[in-house]
């Protein structure tokens, strides 16, 4: 085997059912397609079948790689280590549960080709209950699109396709897989969306739920410091603390004139406590955005530590001649 052209990431857990039919729709598609590749799929700590089933598919199947965690460490890990493993110059990423189409990946390669760095797929048409999935994602797109200046339709599907070069770099955690197009903006890239087909889903449940959106939200506000302030957080703390600082400085400056001019009390103003809290807490902040300054020069990026921890690497033997991911 030569080194692929097309790499095709997709996590799983406890997908066991349909991981058979997934890899015919894909294996039928790609060889229509005609150019070599390889799909990559991440174990995401299974507790069916799944792992057993991949194993049995890679061995019927040399252009599988099967990569197992140890436990579940999430979605976001689980790419982190298919790109990692990717040997590609183009990386498409899918969701295993049969509600992307393969048959979609041709047409973002397209697009990816004639300039993009990034296709994202938008599912127009989308076939999930309306108030707990589609409308909860309609507000989430919104909201990641106006914080983060990367206007998608939907940034929730998982069928997206990138040059490698640009997202082999980033260091995901948390949920930030689906950021990737908003984190990679900063690299100046450039994004596009297709509309791809939306299948309902055919086996198992979803394993998304509104305790999964919160933690988005977080994510959300993590993303918008690193895009933001990642490489200058003394100019948010800072901002912060020169606003509350000045604002326990009026408030001191005129007690003290009521004091010393007008002569009256003020030890017994409850007004005295908030002027020395805001002096402080003004303080503290512009201290906290000089520490964060500092932090800044050891980014935690630069521990190159992953975010998973690998218990099996299945795949043909003639790979090991190429290499994988350190």
């Amino acid at each position: 085997m030569t080194n692929p052209d097309l790499s095709v990431v997709i996590p799983v857990r406890n997908e066991a059912p349909g991981l058979t039919q997934l890899c015919q729709e894909i294996a039928r598609t790609l060889s229509d397609w005609g150019r070599p590749y390889e799909v990559i799929f991440i174990d995401d700590g299974s507790t069916d079948a799944t792992f057993d089933i991949l194993k049995t598919l890679q061995a019927q199947n040399p252009r599988l790689r099967v990569v197992r965690f140890r436990r579940d460490f999430g979605q976001t890990a689980a790419f982190a280590a298919g790109f990692a493993y990717a040997r590609g110059r183009i990386i498409v990423t899918a969701d295993g549960d049969l509600q992307n189409d393969p048959r979609d990946i041709p047409a973002l390669i397209d697009a990816l080709e004639q300039g993009a760095d990034i296709v994202c797929g938008w599912r127009k048409d989308r076939h999930d209950p309306f108030l707990s999935r589609r409308l909860p994602s309609i507000i989430a797109n919104r909201l990641i699109s106006w914080s983060t200046g990367v206007r998608l339709h939907d940034y929730g599907c998982s069928l997206k396709a990138f040059r490698a070069e640009v997202v082999k770099p980033l260091k995901l955690y948390g949920e930030m897989h689906r950021f990737l197009p908003a984190i990679a903006s900063e690299q100046g890239v450039r994004i596009e969306e297709r509309p791809v087909r939306h299948r309902p889903r055919k086996y198992g449940e979803s394993k998304y739920g509104i305790s999964r959106t919160l933690r988005v939200i977080l994510d959300l506000l993590t993303v918008k410091f690193l895009l933001s302030y990642s490489t200058r957080p003394l100019q948010i703390f800072g901002l912060v603390g020169l606003a509350v600082g000045s604002l326990g400085a009026v408030i001191t400056a005129w007690l003290a004139y009521i004091k010393l001019v007008e002569g009256q009390p003020i030890a017994n103003r409850p007004l005295l406590l908030f002027g020395m809290l805001f002096l402080l807490a003004g303080l503290q902040f512009i201290t906290l955005g000089l520490l964060a300054e500092l932090q800044a020069r050891t980014y935690h990026e630069s521990q190159n530590k992953p975010t998973y921890v690998v218990r099996d690497v299945i795949q043909t033997p003639a790979d090991d001649r190429i290499g994988v991911a350190p």
